[in-house]
């Protein structure tokens, strides 16, 4: 019997790009469980982020808007607690909904902002209820949930629920073997104290030279991939344990495959770095590398950054490139072991045939990509565009959709199926027309956004860049600076020709300057409506 609203399952990875996934055509990469799931769903080929930067990107997954829009605008801007969320919809219709693992709508540390509003010199404060613009705002203690600090000295700190809409919250918060929240809460039940096997000071002997790669003592049994794994399964039994309740959604969030690179156990050598061929970009030509990242080599140099804690683009030689991709690999492998086994279990609990699946991720990874890793303010393909599968058990559509579609549109896909009117503002399309036909139903192009703490490029924080994608280029702009971009994607798939300084191209870069201008239009916050006409 066909329900007639399905349940859904969000499976959600972190700085995970398009290519590293069989299904995507990655050379050596183990993802049998998802490319299985590509085999019976849809694979969107031109998916892409709003933002290369995981609370930004990750608050637009939440509301459909963009992180302009929804005011999570970078890294340490908090999704506002009255933002209204599909998934805090979806429960206001019924929907018992949970998550698993990483939410990072709030920031996961307790440092200071690096910058912040700023007053001319003798100039009196504007004073209390004045600092921002919004006299809504809501008191910075509102939003420090994810704080792991909170989790490991309190065995008994809890999120207030429901989060975002999430009635049951397992919670994951930070990366690696480092990962807190609830997590550290479950291990301590487990006996095992993190402090003594995690992190790069309890590392087991290896020849890695890779920045931030260590081997983890951590076992297999106790990683944060397995944790998210264990505790999905247990919410999948107590679901099915209550087939009169409600549809159910789910959202699995895995803090891998981000830095730092410490896959577990026998996901540490399932991938050889001798056998990894280093990208198309890896030894551009000098004369030709875009001005971008002429100046993210010089971070380092620059600004002292430590390359075994930088969150950051990071140049890296061909052994440190070949090893991260390397145990880049063998943690999604894991991830993928894990999905096999969610997939599993629900087929087991006769969910399966009433289950939408989704699978996605918050951003990319240069992995070596003109000799860079991690992440920053370049938008190359490899950050913005990710992996994005749609699994529907009751609707035939195409095996591989070549439309360009992104974030914001999955919460007015997902609405769409459970038969819901988005709340007005929600930015995003319902991809479901795509999914039946493969075809672009009136889009096009695309908005990325990008807002940084951090002074990058020589430029002073912060960092503000937009980018449009089209069907044939991606042009990018960036605030305060004469850097720009203009690639081919049809001629330049690695983006390793500028071409905005080019004469030849100046019609082309004056049409792409309108589409973008019509795009920032036509994204436009219209919330709320008008109460009267005037």
């Amino acid at each position: 019997m066909i329900k007639k609203r399905p349940n859904f399952v969000v499976i959600m990875t972190d700085q995970h790009r398009a290519d590293y996934l069989g299904c995507y055509g990655h050379p050596f990469l183990e993802t049998p469980a998802l490319d299985g799931l590509a085999k019976r769903g849809t694979r969107f080929t031109r998916f892409y982020v709003n933002s290369p930067v995981c609370m930004p990107n990750r608050a637009s997954y939440a509301t459909g808007r963009l992180p302009s829009i929804c005011g999570a605008r970078g890294n340490g801007h908090p999704l506002a607690k009255d933002a209204n969320t599909f998934i805090d919809l979806l429960r206001t219709k019924g929907y018992r909904t949970s998550l698993v693992g990483k939410s990072h709508l709030m920031p996961m540390t307790s440092f200071p902002p690096t910058w912040g509003h700023e007053i001319g010199e003798d100039m009196e404060p504007a004073g209390a209820g004045f600092e921002e613009a919004r006299r809504d705002v809501i008191p910075p203690e509102t939003y420090d949930q994810e704080n792991p600090a909170k989790w490991a000295e309190n065995d008994d700190w809890k999120l207030d629920l429901p989060f975002y809409g999430f009635e049951k919250v397992f919670l994951c918060t930070g990366h690696g073997d480092q990962v807190g929240g609830e997590y550290v809460h479950w291990l301590k039940r487990n006996g095992i104290d993190q402090a003594s096997v995690a992190g790069p000071d309890n590392a087991l002997l290896s020849d890695a030279i890779a920045p931030q790669a260590w081997r983890t003592a951590l076992p297999e049994e106790y990683y944060p991939t397995t944790y998210i794994r264990d505790h999905s399964l247990q919410m999948i039994d107590t679901y099915a344990d209550n087939p009169e309740d409600d549809p159910f959604f789910m959202m699995v969030s895995f803090p891998d495959p981000h830095h730092p690179f410490t896959p577990p156990g026998k996901y540490w050598d399932m991938y050889n770095p001798d056998q990894v061929e280093l990208p198309s970009s890896f030894h551009m030509d000098t004369q030709n590398t875009p001005g971008a990242v002429t100046q993210a080599r010089q971070i380092l140099k620059d600004y002292g950054m430590d390359p075994a804690k930088t969150m950051v683009i990071l140049p890296a030689n061909e052994r440190e490139t070949r090893e991260a991709i390397a145990l880049t690999c063998g943690m999604i492998t894991m991830i993928d072991d894990a999905v096999a086994d969610i997939l599993r279990k629900l087929e087991e609990r006769g969910l399966a045939e009433d289950t939408v699946i989704l699978f996605t991720a918050d951003h990319g990874d240069l992995l070596g990509d003109y000799g860079l890793l991690l992440k920053g303010p370049l938008h190359a393909q490899s950050l913005v565009r990710v992996p994005f599968i749609f699994a529907d058990p009751h609707t035939k559509g195409v095996s591989v959709c070549d439309a360009i579609s992104g974030t914001i549109d999955i919460s007015a896909t997902i609405l769409n199926r459970a038969g819901l009117g988005g709340y007005h503002g929600i930015q995003g399309r319902s991809l479901l027309p795509e999914i039946k036909t493969g075809e672009d139903h009136g889009r096009g192009a695309w908005i990325i956004e990008e807002e940084s703490q951090w002074p990058m490029f020589g430029l002073e924080p912060p960092v503000r860049l937009k980018t449009l994608v089209t069907e044939d280029w991606r042009v990018s702009l960036y605030d305060g600076s004469d850097l720009a971009e203009m690639y081919n994607l049809r001629d330049d798939p690695y983006e390793m020709r500028n071409l905005w300084n080019n004469p030849d191209y100046i019609a082309v870069q004056a049409d792409l300057m309108e589409r973008m201008a019509r795009e920032m239009i036509y994204y436009t916050d219209l919330s709320p409506a008008p109460r009267r006409r005037a």
